[in-house]
């Protein structure tokens, strides 16, 4: 598996690396079956220090989590804590995933935008309704089953996921409801 550990603004020394390396090695695999890479990011949050990790898993799915803490090893811990927890609660989903599907997942390229927030002060009225894009970024549309989908948003602690549905191959989206429920959009009449 690779590695990829850094800090924002702080300087990480060989112990908390080696730490990292141990503990996300320990978690993933004991719960997951060939993790492809780990990204651990530490970095300074006001008097907190953050740890968010991200793991990619063989199968095509994604591991995110993140913990705060006053201390950097206890910022890790809280976050490898939420890793373990996800990876635990799937663990049987995560497997039969892996035996059932015999491809990788697909994967369609897609663009992203951040459009600026818009302003509550009524003396800066928009001169038009037209949004202002503050950044574009490439993304990835996956190709996944429903169930798949409503597990990659959970494992990645996302409110919403854009998915192209395997069944009809249309993009659907998943989400989660105040209600605590799953949403689930379903374009089918689009012929």
């Amino acid at each position: 598996m690779r590695y990829q550990i850094s800090g924002k603004q702080i300087d990480i020394g060989e112990s908390l690396t080696t730490h990292v390396k141990t503990e996300i090695g320990e978690i993933t695999g004991k719960y997951a079956e060939r993790p492809t890479e780990a990204h651990v990011t530490f970095s300074k949050d006001a008097y907190e220090l953050r740890c968010e990790t991200t793991i990619h898993l063989s199968t095509g799915l994604t591991v995110a989590a993140e913990g705060k803490a006053t201390e950097i090893y206890d910022s890790f811990e809280k976050c490898s804590e939420k890793v373990e927890k996800q990876l635990r609660r799937y663990k049987r989903r995560l497997k039969d995933h892996h035996k059932e599907r015999v491809t990788p997942v697909e994967v369609m390229e897609a663009s992203s935008y951040i459009l600026a927030g818009e302003d509550t002060d009524d003396a800066n009225e928009p001169e038009s309704l037209q949004p202002v894009i503050v950044a574009e970024m490439e993304t990835k549309i996956q190709s996944l089953s429903v169930g798949e989908a409503v597990m990659q948003m959970e494992l990645a602690d996302e409110p919403v996921l854009v998915f192209r549905n395997e069944g009809h191959k249309r993009l659907s989206v998943v989400y989660k409801r105040k209600d605590g429920n799953i949403g689930w959009i379903d374009p089918t009449n689009l012929e």
